[in-house]
């Protein structure tokens, strides 16, 4: 189904960045999967949401930023200089960011992943095309088969941001709204018989 929702959503990796001393072309370097594919998150009770490996193939090519915490003002790399690359594979969103030397910002951050005291990501997106399936234990998951890549951040703490889920929330309750009244549609036609 195709969606094309206006508001960004945020979604982390369990995964682990690392740090690279690349001595040869002088870049210090921030590595790590910024989204793994086919990998079931709960979003609250009940609810799951899986990226598909499809998911970026038609966004890769768009101007993406690398943050500090989602934060604009604190731009780590981008797609268009090529101070950010990104590329998929079967695991997931891989993603290289070179660290400008000449910002402290970027340095302090690059120290602290080198020394593990920062070590996770997260990125930015709209849904363009997902599944829902509602199965058979009263749960539901979504397949996310399209997105629109906005932006790849280093995070503190990868938790999923309120107004993401209060959105994807809103959107279960109105789906559990619509099955009630379709049984109850259901019921009156079988107790008209």
């Amino acid at each position: 189904m195709t969606v094309n929702r206006k508001e960004i959503m945020y979604r982390s990796a369990t995964v682990e960045l690392t740090t690279r001393d690349d001595t040869e072309n002088e870049n210090l370097i921030i590595e790590g999967y910024f989204a793994v594919f086919n990998s079931e998150t709960e979003l609250w009770r009940g609810a799951y949401e899986v990226i598909s490996p499809t998911a970026f193939d038609d966004t890769l090519s768009n101007d993406i930023r690398a943050l500090i915490n989602h934060d604009t003002a604190s731009v780590l790399g981008r797609t268009k200089p090529g101070t950010l690359a990104l590329r998929t594979d079967s695991r997931g969103l891989w993603g290289t960011v070179k660290i400008n030397p000449d910002d402290p910002v970027a340095m302090a951050l690059y120290s602290r992943v080198k020394r593990g005291d920062v070590d996770q990501c997260s990125f930015g997106f709209n849904v363009i095309e997902e599944e829902t399936e509602w199965r058979e234990d009263d749960t539901v998951k979504w397949t996310i088969n399209k997105a629109d890549l906005h932006e790849v951040s280093v995070v503190t703490f990868p938790a999923y941001q309120d107004t993401s889920i209060q959105a994807r929330h809103a959107e279960f309750d109105e789906m559990q709204e619509r099955k009630m009244e379709q049984r109850k549609l259901q019921l009156k036609e079988r107790l008209k018989r």
